[in-house]
C-alpha cells in the first residue's frame, strides 16, 4: 500500500511503486478528468500539478511521488485556477475537448509562475501540450485574458 496525496486528501492506493501516476488516478482511484494521451510525456494530456508544478502524470511513477501534493483537473482551486476556467469559458476555447484538461492544468501552472507572460511565455509553456483539433490561437487567447483578469 503506498499514501498519495491527492486534492488534499490523503489515500492509501494498492499499487506497484512503478505504476504511472496516471493509472493510479483513473483505474484505482476512479479520477477520469485526467487523461491518456500519448504514454510518453509527450503530448500533455495527462498534466497534472505536483507541489504546485505541471508534470506528465504517465512517465510519473507513483513511487516518485513520495509525500507530494498531487491535484488533477478535478481538485485544482484558487484564484489562478477560477480565472483560467472563466477565460476558458468565456472565449470558448474547448473543441472537442480530450485535451482540455492537461492544457488548463498547464495554463494555471504558468500563470502562477509568470503573471503577466507574453506570446513567448504562453508557447514555451504550452509547447507539449498537444491539441489535435488546433484551438492554440484561443488557448493563448484565454490565457491572456485570464492573465489581465488577475491584474
Amino acid at each position: 500500500m503506498l499514501t498519495l496525496n491527492l486534492n488534499g486528501v490523503v489515500r492509501e492506493v494498492d499499487a506497484d511503486p512503478d505504476m504511472p501516476l496516471l493509472w493510479v488516478i483513473r483505474d484505482r482511484l476512479d479520477m477520469t478528468g485526467t487523461k491518456y494521451g500519448c504514454g510518453i510525456a509527450q503530448c500533455g494530456a495527462c498534466t497534472v500539478h505536483v507541489d504546485g508544478q505541471p508534470v506528465r502524470s504517465c512517465q510519473t511513477r507513483i513511487g516518485d511521488v513520495g509525500e507530494a501534493k498531487v491535484t488533477t483537473i478535478e481538485g485544482v482551486e484558487g484564484k489562478v485556477a477560477d480565472a483560467v476556467k472563466a477565460a476558458w469559458r468565456g472565449l470558448d476555447v474547448v473543441q472537442c475537448g480530450y485535451c482540455q484538461s492537461g492544457q488548463i492544468m498547464s495554463a494555471i501552472g504558468l500563470l502562477s509562475d509568470n503573471p503577466k507572460p507574453s506570446d513567448a511565455d504562453i508557447d514555451g509553456a504550452m509547447e507539449g501540450n498537444v491539441c489535435r483539433c488546433g484551438t492554440y490561437q484561443r488557448i493563448r487567447a484565454a490565457i491572456h485574458e485570464a492573465a489581465r483578469s488577475l491584474a
